[in-house]
């Protein structure tokens, strides 16, 4: 017998048992995407990333080679594992303060 947990466990996976995971993007990242939320089927950062540049083309690329990537507020890199829980954001560059 399936449980709630494991049905709601499935059902957040898409095909191919990867997780579908929250992408958040700000700053250029978001002007780049056209928006500043969505959903990225990965189970790494890496591939969520490359599932964003399919998705939201060339001009996003572009803008994420300058980009920190955080996972739940904690610094990521590429290789770092993601699951239907976790919020991958994507952070330009900040400039600014006093001269």
């Amino acid at each position: 017998m399936t449980s709630f947990a494991d049905t709601r466990t499935q059902s957040s996976r898409k095909r191919y048992d990867e997780y579908v995971v929250q992408l958040r993007m700000f700053a250029s990242a978001r002007e780049a995407a056209g928006t500043a939320r969505d959903t990225m089927p990965g189970d790494t950062v890496d591939q969520v990333l490359a599932g964003a540049v399919a998705r939201f083309g060339a001009d996003f690329a572009t803008v994420l080679q300058s980009c920190r990537v955080w996972v739940n507020g904690e610094s990521a890199d590429g290789t770092s594992a993601v699951t239907d829980t976790d919020e991958v954001a994507i952070l330009p560059p900040v400039s600014g303060g006093d001269k």
